[in-house]
């Protein structure tokens, strides 16, 4: 049991991070972080060690995800509701609005990248995790994820100039 709780506390925040980076919902981050947690707690131990723990958890709560996005048939989540409490309280108004604004235009072109791209870029500008971390959890490479990163950028920035 003790490994159970060790586990929990050390990839706690990894699993939460990548959850959010591709639900872009807290509440639903929460959820399927304590499930994934309790599916792995359900096959702990049949798990071979064949991949990193936190792949292992990640492909846990990934296939969690797919699962309930295909249950609930829905395709976008509440998402600048949950990155609104990222915004400075001193903002005003104005600020907000131009913010927010900023932010819906940006997921509208992350929405136009390939799969891959889009998802390399979630995990490192939401979910905040290292390159390396990206490739394990993508079960790619730390200069995959960088590669895509960059090349996710460089799109986003073409378009902004064409506008």
């Amino acid at each position: 049991m003790k490994d159970l709780e060790k586990l929990y506390r050390d990839y706690f925040e990894t699993v939460y991070k990548y959850l959010f980076s591709i639900t872009r919902s807290r509440d639903l981050s929460e959820e399927l972080t304590q499930e994934t947690f309790y599916q792995a707690m359900k096959t702990y131990d049949s798990f071979r060690g064949d991949a990193k723990v936190s792949v292992w958890l990640c492909q846990i709560a990934k296939h969690l995800w797919y699962k309930e996005y295909k249950r609930s048939g829905s395709h976008t989540s509440d998402s600048l509701e949950d990155l609104s409490d990222l915004i400075p309280s001193e903002s005003t108004v104005e600020q907000k609005v131009v913010e927010s604004d900023a932010k819906l235009k940006m997921y509208q072109k992350l929405q136009k990248l390939d799969e891959k791209t889009r998802e390399v870029m979630y995990l490192r500008l939401t979910g905040e995790l290292s390159f390396r971390e990206i490739g394990e959890i993508l079960e790619k490479n730390e200069t995959w994820a960088r590669v895509t990163f960059y090349r996710g950028k460089q799109k986003i920035m073409r378009e902004e100039e064409k506008e």
